[in-house]
This record gives C-alpha cells, sequence and structure tokens, in this order.
C-alpha cells in the first residue's frame, strides 16, 4: 500500500477543515461528519479550538482509500500559528491548498503559495465552495495562473483533448508524445507534478460532499511514494504533551525504522504512537515514511534532524500580534515560572 504524509493548508475560512472531515469521512476513518461550526470536528479536539471554530494545533489522521494510506496533516490558517504550520510543510511528500470559490486568492494564500515553493512541495488544489455565487472555473484558473504563474490545470477534464493539450504545454517531451500519440502517459503526469512543473485542481463543495470523490481519486492516481534510504533519518516537527503530561516528539521516519528501546543521543525511545485525532495505536517499530509521536525524549526540539537527517530551516513567517502575560492578583511567579518553560 503507497503511504504519504499529506498537509491541508488554506486561507482562514476556505474550507480547510470540512474538507478534511470529508475525505476522513469518506475513507471510513469517521463515521460521521463533524463541523467547525458545531465544535464537534474530528480534528479540531482543543476546547480553545472547538470554541473559536478555528485550527490552532497541526494534527493528523489516518485515512486509507484503495491503495493508498495517507496521513492528512491538518494545519493551522491563522498567521499567528504559522510557524506551527511552517515546520509541518517540511516533512510533507504532497500538500493540498484549499481555495475558495466565492474569495480566490486570498493575500495568505500567496504566503503559503511562497512557503510551498521554499520547501519544494508537491501540491494539489482544491476549490471549494463552488455550490456558492462565486467566480467560474475559468476565470479562477485565470486567476491562479495569472497571479500565482504557474501551470494549473483542470484535472476534472482528464482524459479529454484539451486536458493533455494543457499538460502538454508543462516541457517539450510531454509536447513531442502529444503530439505523437495524442496523449500524455501516466508516469509523465505524475513528475510533473512531483517537480512542481504541473498544478492539479479540483473543484467542488466539501460541504455537500461535491467533488471530494473525485479529488480522492486524484489524489491516489496521480501521487507517487518516495523511495526512502536504508540508514536512520527522522525530521521531528512538533513537540505536544498527551493528557497525563507525557512528552510527546513528533516526527516523520526518513530513513530506515525507529524501534522502542532503541537509544537516540543518548535517550531511550520507550514507546511509539500513531496518531489519529484523539486516539493512538502503540507500535514497537515505525518504518519510513511513518508520522509518529515518540515518548522519551527530553531534550528535542522542533526542526531538528535525527540520524542521517539534517536540521530544518527556520520558520520565515512570524506572528503578527505581541503578548503580555499579567498575572492574577495573589499568583506566585515562582509557580508560574515552570508552566512557561514546558510551553
Amino acid at each position: 500500500m503507497k503511504k504519504l504524509a499529506v498537509g491541508i493548508l488554506a486561507h482562514v475560512d476556505a474550507g480547510k477543515t470540512t474538507l478534511s472531515e470529508a475525505m476522513l469521512y469518506m475513507g471510513g476513518s469517521i463515521r460521521k461528519m463533524g463541523r467547525v461550526d458545531r465544535g464537534d470536528a474530528f480534528l479540531d479536539t482543543y476546547e480553545l479550538e472547538k470554541k473559536r471554530g478555528i485550527t490552532i494545533f497541526s494534527k493528523q489522521a489516518i485515512l486509507k482509500w484503495k491503495d493508498m494510506e495517507m496521513t492528512l496533516l491538518d494545519t493551522p490558517g491563522h498567521v499567528d500559528f504559522s510557524a506551527e504550520m511552517e515546520r509541518t510543510l517540511q516533512v510533507l511528500d504532497y500538500a493540498i491548498l484549499v481555495i475558495s470559490g466565492t474569495d480566490g486568492v486570498q493575500e495568505h494564500t500567496r504566503t503559503l503559495w511562497r512557503l510551498l515553493a521554499r520547501y519544494r512541495v508537491p501540491t494539489f488544489l482544491f476549490i471549494n465552495k463552488m455550490d456558492l455565487a462565486g467566480l467560474g472555473k475559468g476565470a479562477i484558473l485565470d486567476d491562479l495562473r495569472k497571479i500565482l504563474k504557474e501551470n494549473f490545470v483542470d484535472f476534472g477534464e482528464a482524459g479529454t483533448d484539451h486536458f493533455y493539450e494543457q499538460i502538454a504545454m508543462t516541457s517539450e517531451e510531454m509536447l513531442d508524445e502529444y503530439l505523437e500519440t495524442g496523449r500524455v502517459e501516466m508516469a509523465g503526469i505524475r513528475e510533473q507534478i512531483i517537480n512542481r512543473r504541473l498544478f492539479p485542481c479540483f473543484f467542488g463543495s466539501a460541504l455537500k460532499f461535491t467533488g471530494v470523490e473525485e479529488f480522492m481519486k486524484g489524489l491516489e492516481e496521480y501521487t507517487e511514494a518516495p523511495e526512502y534510504p536504508q540508514e536512520f533519518g527522522a525530521k521531528i516537527f512538533k513537540i505536544s504533551r498527551d493528557a497525563q503530561g507525557n512528552r510527546m516528539s513528533h516526527m516523520k521516519i526518513t530513513g530506515g525504522s525507529l524501534s522502542t528501546r532503541e537509544i537516540i543521543d543518548e535517550e531511550k525511545v520507550n514507546q511509539i504512537r500513531l496518531y489519529s485525532g484523539e486516539k493512538f495505536e502503540t507500535v514497537r517499530e515505525a518504518s519510513a515514511g511513518a508520522v509518529c509521536a515518540v515518548l522519551g525524549l527530553a531534550k528535542t526540539v522542533p526542526g531538528q534532524g535525527l540520524g542521517i537527517e539534517a536540521a530544518s530551516a527556520m520558520p520565515l513567517l512570524e506572528p503578527v500580534m505581541t503578548y503580555r502575560i499579567g498575572l492574577p492578583e495573589g499568583v506566585d511567579a515562582a509557580a508560574v515560572l515552570p508552566k512557561f518553560r514546558e510551553l
């Protein structure tokens, strides 16, 4: 089964969490589709996220579709939580960029696009809310090409002459192939997507399930699992704590495998968890391509590389707001200090 780490990104209110819910429902990972406005979205598990109706922390869910097993990483849309999103980008095989059909390309969409280009992440686009009054498909594609200046193609037209013509324009080899045979091979299309010379676009409405199945089929057909080296490597993208206070290092295994009781930088791996929402499965070993949470490592930091993996670049984005903490009267600062150190 092809295993992929796929991140989902968007400008605020484009419908990113709704699309995640629809994909999880369609893949059989959840029995009922949650909603942001009801506070029961599968991936918005923290109380503040339910209350505010926004994603604050990156989280993951595992879903299966035909011959593909996908670890779906949901990322925050607000710029104030963007460092978490940016670190997640560095462990992705592919990204899904959700764009609102009523709003088109917004300012934060451009920022996300620059980051996806910086980290060389192959990207699929889902243009959401097409059931509402807004720009038509043609106008949205023109907008994307004009503002983001890349080869965006409507994959809903797959198999048509117009579809092959659009793809043939992405390279001379493909143009020659199209002129000779009248079509372009699937392997060539996948390669163009991986090399970020081609960006598949799908249109629909996540809330009404329109176009979601076609999108899932597209992800399964037009993606390839990376090849990983035999030597152990891993990239840490997040540190968190579970309900019992255990420190967890969230990482993607980028080479070889990691087992429990193994020693990393003089620290022992006590447990390996594969999370899907709030639930997790404990495994003895995580192989290359897996996104897991590791317990037992006390000195790890986000962006750190383990084994053969180099450290990540520091995030470019910075919060737009600054903060000051004022302690309530009668609260001892010495009692609060350890909490800040934990944060």
